[in-house]
């Protein structure tokens, strides 16, 4: 699946994955009144304005991106029905032709580690037949618990030729306070990343490991150590635009060839009609809002490119 990212990359030009994060504030209003009128002010009626909201955005930028990432509590949120809406955003998205990772940042020991690797990258077996769960092509894992929590979706990885994205220093304003902490010299983030350049060398791709690393936007200079020390791991890049990120930031994130790194935005683009910027499209074209957004974010993410 690495292989096919890079080449989604390649075709659209575009480092840049969408971020599926659905909160009901950034739902257009008739959006959430068609939802509600069917199924009521229920769970279920939020979840079907979730998934007619994604679907809207995803139709109008497909073509412009490789790749979208929701994250998983927006809709475990809504409990059993959320996660129904998860489940169809991430077919949908497939369907269209886009890599998806899913953003749950799992992470435990044994077999309960397995099972969210199987569930979320692999097959589960049921008597003599076997099933995806969630089936999406990538999946966020948090590294805390050591090479126990992240070894069985290595397994899944290889079985199945799919990705993980490791936490190795992420973009909230308080990471610094485990992440940053040294060890005999050396930040935690940095050993991390070291680890994650190792894990990857027993999973290649053609030019980059199935198993990357997350580096938030937000921290350039850790991301230009970062890259030395990851060098086959694709980079995923969250904290794009709303959390401060520019492209300006992200060069470094980027090898000589133009790959290993995509760049992550979530509400900057979703909710991009509410933005001065966007304001003219309105929220009956909510969707449109969006595609300028990513147009705006390649042009962007590209001119710093050029730059470099």
């Amino acid at each position: 699946m690495i292989n096919k990212l890079v080449k989604n990359i390649q075709k659209t030009g575009a480092p840049i994955v969408v971020g599926l994060d659905p909160m009901m504030k950034f739902i257009p209003e008739h959006i959430t009144k068609k939802a509600f009128a069917e199924y009521g002010e229920t769970l279920k009626g939020a979840a079907e304005a979730i998934l007619e909201y994604n679907k809207a955005i995803v139709d109008a930028v497909y073509d412009l991106i490789p790749a979208v990432k929701p994250q998983i509590a927006m809709y475990e949120q809504f409990g059993i029905e959320g996660l129904i809406a998860y489940k169809k955003t991430v077919d949908y998205c497939k369907e269209k032709g886009l890599v998806v990772i899913g953003d749950i940042k799992r992470g435990d020991i044994g077999s309960t580690s397995e099972a969210y690797a199987v569930g979320h990258l692999g097959k589960v077996q049921v008597g003599s037949k076997s099933y995806y769960g969630f089936d999406e092509d990538f999946a966020t894992v948090n590294p805390y618990l050591g090479s126990d929590g992240v070894k069985p979706f290595i397994d899944v990885c290889k079985e199945e030729k799919k990705g993980i994205f490791i936490l190795v220093k992420t973009s909230n304003p308080s990471s610094g306070e485990f992440q940053d902490q040294k060890i005999d010299g050396k930040p935690l983030y940095e050993m991390v990343g070291e680890k994650v350049a190792q894990w990857g060398e027993e999973a290649m791709g053609d030019s980059y490991s199935y198993v990357g690393a997350v580096v938030g936007a937000t921290y350039p200079e850790q991301g230009r150590i970062l890259r030395k020390v990851m060098p086959k791991a694709f980079i995923l890049v969250p904290g794009y635009g709303a959390q401060g990120g520019k492209g300006a930031d992200l060069v470094h994130f980027f090898n000589e060839d133009g790959l290993g790194a995509i760049v992550n935005s979530s509400r900057g683009i979703i909710a991009a009609y509410k933005q001065e910027k966007y304001a003219q499209f309105g929220a009956e074209h909510f969707a449109d809002a969006s595609r300028a957004a990513v147009i705006d974010m390649r042009e962007d993410i590209a001119s710093a490119l050029a730059a470099k």
